[in-house]
């Protein structure tokens, strides 16, 4: 593939939108309060309006992992990763309607002071904090890499360049222009990532053929495998494994700091709900559009005859969307600046929602109660500082995951997983177990960590895995091979790679997977779904060993109760026994 240049329009369209983030970040430092109170800086004095709070927590999970890895995923293996999207919509319905009335009334600023509240516990509050902040560092780091990655691949421009630009514009309007700059640059950089996305999606329609042959090629080439009800836990993507560990992924959601600062920054229950109804749809909505445009990328290389991948043009996958754009619009000035724009605002809108989060928590519950009483310019400051100290880290993380192989998504969703699974445990453990106590919380996180560490491990050095093989490449006749572009020379295989690398054209049938192995070749998916179920298991049986909670101890306002939620229609002799002791109805108390 031919390594293109960007025009003086596509410059100017790409630092038009740095500028107006940055110019947003400036507005909100010197307007309303001037961001000198920790309440405005870290949840916008909780007075929010739903809109545009919706549309920037949509946005901030969104990000260019979306715009390249979505397309990716479906370009190599065809449309049945949507299930996990629906998934994903299932469970944040689900927390519309018992997550927001739980968490909303408590005023937290942290989603783990509410860890500390149920269990009494400020060591469970820092390690899940710990966790968490893990888990949003890495995610950063891959938001950051992306669209570095894509950049250089078709255009040249070094990628740690890519990286600073798009880690110094986020940290300045984010540590200047608190939540209600993330917010509102959330807003600016919907609008210019839509428009993007609309313009392939459109551009590569037309020049395919028409809706009808874009996705008859893909028909026939078989990108449209909606389902596949396979049992085998070591088949990559199933039904089963990406509705079932998206389930778990949408309902950690909702604990999700990011999640959490938008419901606080709300005035009402009312409001928090409608945020949520609202992104619930956004989300489906963002992530089958990235679906459409691997469909689109499919059907564009297909009806080209030249498959990017397979001859060499590219090295990565997460390439595919970026060289079609390049190749498309290589005539129109500024519309390649416009998709890459519209990459870099997806990223912009992920890490300034990642580096408030950090702000919040590093503050709430490492700073604040372990230090005395201080001013609110203090305070405030050390707030600001922590958004800068974590951007420097997130640069470097950006660079260690460029040493990892694999789509975007794969990477992203081995994390999210691993991570993600025992933390839903814990959370699931405060809210629905009310015998549950602080040791076996604790026990119940490090187990789960533990064990899904112990397998990802086992994922990475295992040679005698079972792999899943990718659909058949694009044709590649109509070939013109020119020198292959240079940034991917360092994309090598390691962890993450353990179930999908770069794929050549004929596969070589291995062996059946011996011992340990059959364990190691199972789904990265499943990495959650091991975690929250061992989280929940040992939780409650070390719970039980010393000493369970009681039912007098535990307080209702930071429980819900199952009986009473799902079986509500059901008589109260019935339903009293399924409450495990507990006398008084969470929704019948006024939460102060």
């Amino acid at each position: 593939m031919k390594v293109q240049n960007f025009g003086v329009a596509d410059y100017i369209v790409f630092v038009l939108t740095i500028i107006v983030s940055l110019a947003i970040g400036i507005y909100y430092a010197l307007s309303g309060g001037r961001q000198k109170t920790t309440s405005e800086f870290l949840v916008g004095n909780r007075k929010m309006s739903f809109l545009p709070v919706a549309i920037s927590l949509v946005v901030s999970f969104e990000s260019s992992i979306m715009m390249l890895g979505t397309p990716a995923e479906i370009y190599q293996n065809g449309i049945q990763w949507f299930w996990a999207d629906i998934g994903f919509f299932c469970a944040n319905v689900f927390s519309v309607h018992f997550m927001v009335p739980l968490l909303h009334p408590l005023r937290i600023t942290s989603a783990n002071e509410y860890l500390e509240l149920r269990f009494k516990s400020h060591a469970l509050r820092l390690l899940a904090t710990s966790i968490g902040m893990l888990d949003y560092v890495m995610y950063m780091g891959i938001v950051l890499f992306g669209p570095a990655l894509a950049l250089e691949a078709v255009t040249g421009f070094p990628m740690p360049y890519s990286i600073l630009i798009v880690a110094v514009a986020s940290v300045i309007y984010t540590s200047i222009g608190g939540l209600k700059a993330v917010i509102w640059t959330d807003v600016f950089q919907f609008t210019v990532m839509f428009t993007g996305i609309f313009a392939v999606i459109i551009k590569g329609t037309i020049h395919v053929g028409g809706i009808s042959k874009t996705w008859n090629i893909a028909n026939e080439n078989g990108r449209l495998n909606w389902f596949n009800f396979e049992f085998d836990p070591r088949t990559r993507h199933t039904f089963w494994n990406l509705f079932g560990s998206s389930l778990i992924r949408g309902l950690l959601f909702s604990f999700n700091q990011s999640s959490v600062q938008r419901i606080s920054s709300t005035p009402t229950v009312s409001a928090a709900k409608k945020v949520m109804y609202l992104s619930a749809p956004g989300f489906v909505i963002t992530i089958f559009m990235g679906v459409v445009e691997g469909i689109i990328a499919y059907s564009y290389y297909h009806t080209i005859r030249c498959d990017p991948l397979e001859s060499k043009g590219i090295r990565n996958s997460n390439q595919i969307i970026p060289a079609m754009i390049m190749s498309m619009f290589e005539d129109i000035p500024g519309m390649p600046g416009l998709f890459i724009a519209s990459l870099f605002s997806a990223s912009l809108s992920t890490l300034s929602s990642g580096l408030s989060s950090i702000s919040a928590q590093m503050w709430q519950d490492f700073v604040r109660p372990h230090t005395k009483p201080m001013s609110e310019f203090r305070a405030t400051l050390i707030a600001k500082l922590t958004v800068v100290v974590f951007g420097c880290i997130a640069v470097a993380v950006a660079f260690l995951v460029s040493t990892f192989g694999g789509t975007l998504i794969q990477i992203t969703g081995t994390i999210n997983y691993a991570i993600g699974g025992p933390l839903l445990g814990l959370y699931f453990l405060g809210c629905f177990c009310p015998w549950v106590n602080a040791k076996g919380a604790i026990f119940s996180c490090v187990s789960g960590m533990a064990i899904v560490g112990w397998i990802a491990a086992g994922m990475t050095v295992s040679k005698g895995i079972k792999k899943t093989a990718p659909l058949p490449p694009a044709p590649t006749d109509m070939c013109f091979q020119s020198s292959v572009v240079n940034s991917s020379e360092w994309m090598t295989t390691s962890m993450f790679s353990a179930n999908v690398t770069t794929y050549p054209s004929v596969f070589v049938k291995h062996m059946e997977p011996q011992g340990l192995d059959q364990l190691y070749s199972i789904s990265y998916t499943l990495l959650g779904v091991i975690g929250f179920l061992n989280s929940v298991i040992t939780g409650t049986i070390a719970s039980f060993i010393t000493g369970r909670t009681k039912p007098e101890e535990s307080d209702p306002r930071y429980l819900i109760s199952l009986s009473d939620e799902f079986l509500f229609f059901l008589p109260e002799w019935f339903r009293k026994p399924l409450r495990f002791g507990s006398t008084r109805r969470r929704s019948s108390l006024k939460l102060i």
